[in-house]
C-alpha cells in the first residue's frame, strides 16, 4: 500500500452563494487547488455531496464538475454519508492512491443550499436521519439531538452555560477565519437567550447552513515532491457506522462510529489522543461537540465541561479544537464540511493558517460525521516538510 500525501488545497467562502452555482462554487475551489501546484494531471475526481438532488434538481455531480474543470473524460464521481459525505469521499480518494488505481486524485465538496426556502433545506438535511422510524413521527435533525443534549444533562449534571461557553469559543476562533460564514465572536448571554430550536438546544447551538466547496489534491507520498515543496502526509483515516435511529442503540451518551473510527485511525497511524495537536471535528451541535470530544480521546467521559473552563481546547491546552471556528462558526455546506476540515488542517500544518495559526502543529486530526453519529470519517496527517 503507496504512503498518501496531500499537496495542495482550496476553499471558497462559506456564505449564501445567491450568484453562484454548484458546478462554479466547486470549479473556484479547484482552480484555486490546482494553481498552488505545479500543473499535475488530475486521474480522478471524487465529490463529496449530500442535497444536490433534492435542493440543486442535479445528480451525476462527478461529472457536471469534471466537465466545468475541462477534465473530461477521466473518473469522477459523487460520494454520499450525509453530513460525513467529505469525510467518506476522502476515505475514497486516499483508497484509490493508496491503492495504486491512480496516481493523482481530486477530492471535493459542494454544497449549494441557501437557493431553497427553509421547509425544504430542512426536509432534505433530515434524510440524515432514519426516514421510517424517526422523520414520519415528526423528529427532526435539531430533535434528534436535544434528546441527547437533555440526557447528557441529565445524566452528568453538566450546566447548560457550558454549551453555551462552546459555542462563544467556536465564534471567537471563527472570527480570525476569512473563510467563515460567521465571523464574529459572541458572548454567553447571545447564547444563552438566543430563540430555541429544540428545548434545550437554541440557536447558538446549531452549525448555519450555508454554500461552499473545498477541494484538496492527494497523490503518492513519494511523488509529492514532483509537484510542490510543501505538503503534508495522512498517516491514518478509517470510517465507522452505527444504527440510523438513535432509538436502537445501547448508549446515547457515546457515538459507537467515532469510537471505532478513531481508534483505527490512531492504531495506523501509530499515535494516541495525547499526540493530537490539533483537531477539527464535527459540531453540528455544542452537544454534538461535546459528546466527539470525548469519544475521540480528548477528555473523559462526562468532564466536556471542566476540560473546557481548564482551557484544554485551546491553543496551549491538551488540543487546539477547531481553530476554523468548526462548523459553528466557519459554517456547514454538508456535503463538503469534510474537505474544509481536511483543507484547514493541511494548513495548520503547513504553517498557512493565518491569523488560525496553531505554534509548531506537526499532527491534525479531522473528524467529520452523517447523521446523529450513524456514519463517521476520521482521518490523521502529519506534517512532513
Amino acid at each position: 500500500m503507496r504512503r498518501v500525501a496531500v499537496i495542495s488545497y482550496g476553499m471558497t467562502k462559506v456564505d449564501k452563494h445567491w450568484n453562484k452555482s454548484l458546478r462554479s462554487l466547486f470549479g473556484e475551489a479547484a482552480l484555486n487547488a490546482i494553481n498552488k501546484v505545479k500543473n499535475p494531471k488530475i486521474d480522478a475526481i471524487i465529490v463529496g455531496n449530500m442535497c444536490a438532488s433534492d435542493l440543486s434538481d442535479q445528480n451525476n455531480i462527478g461529472a457536471i464538475v469534471a466537465d466545468e474543470l475541462g477534465l473530461t473524460p477521466i473518473t469522477a464521481y459523487r460520494v454520499e454519508a450525509a453530513c460525513g459525505s467529505g469525510g467518506a469521499a476522502l476515505l475514497t480518494g486516499f483508497s484509490l492512491v493508496s491503492s495504486g488505481v491512480y496516481d493523482v486524485v481530486m477530492v471535493g465538496g459542494v454544497e449549494k443550499l441557501t437557493d431553497n426556502i427553509g421547509k425544504m433545506i430542512s426536509f432534505s438535511l433530515g434524510k440524515a436521519a432514519d426516514a421510517e422510524y424517526e422523520l414520519f413521527y415528526g423528529a427532526t435533525f435539531a430533535s434528534l439531538n436535544a434528546l441527547l443534549m437533555n440526557r447528557y444533562m441529565y445524566v452528568y449534571k453538566t450546566p447548560r452555560e457550558a454549551f453555551a461557553d462552546f459555542a462563544v469559543l467556536m465564534h471567537k476562533n471563527g472570527a480570525k477565519n476569512p473563510y467563515a460564514q460567521l465571523p464574529f465572536e459572541i458572548n454567553r448571554e447571545i447564547a444563552l437567550n438566543s430563540e430555541y430550536i429544540a428545548d434545550p438546544i437554541r440557536l447558538y447551538d446549531c452549525a448555519p447552513i450555508g454554500d461552499g466547496a473545498a477541494v484538496i489534491i492527494l497523490c503518492s507520498l513519494e511523488e509529492a515532491s514532483k509537484y510542490t515543496d510543501s505538503f503534508v502526509e495522512i498517516i491514518g483515516i478509517s470510517g465507522a457506522s452505527d444504527t440510523i435511529n438513535i432509538a436502537s442503540r445501547d448508549d446515547l451518551l457515546s457515538l459507537k462510529a467515532t469510537v471505532t473510527a478513531a481508534n483505527n485511525a490512531y492504531k495506523m497511524a501509530k499515535v494516541t489522543p495525547k499526540d493530537i495537536d490539533v483537531a477539527e471535528i464535527h459540531d453540528t451541535f455544542t452537544i454534538t461537540a461535546a459528546i466527539s470530544l470525548e469519544d475521540l480521546g480528548f477528555c473523559e467521559r462526562g468532564k466536556f465541561d471542566k476540560f473546557l473552563y481548564e482551557g484544554a481546547f485551546e491553543p496551549g491546552g491538551i488540543v487546539a479544537i477547531n481553530p476554523s471556528g468548526g462548523l459553528k462558526s466557519r459554517g456547514h455546506p454538508v456535503g463538503a464540511t469534510g474537505v474544509y476540515q481536511a483543507a484547514e488542517i493541511t494548513m495548520q500544518l503547513l504553517g498557512e493558517a493565518g491569523k488560525m495559526q496553531i505554534p509548531n502543529a506537526e499532527i491534525g486530526l479531522t473528524h467529520n460525521m452523517g447523521g446523529v453519529g450513524s456514519s463517521v470519517y476520521v482521518s490523521i496527517m502529519k506534517r512532513v516538510k
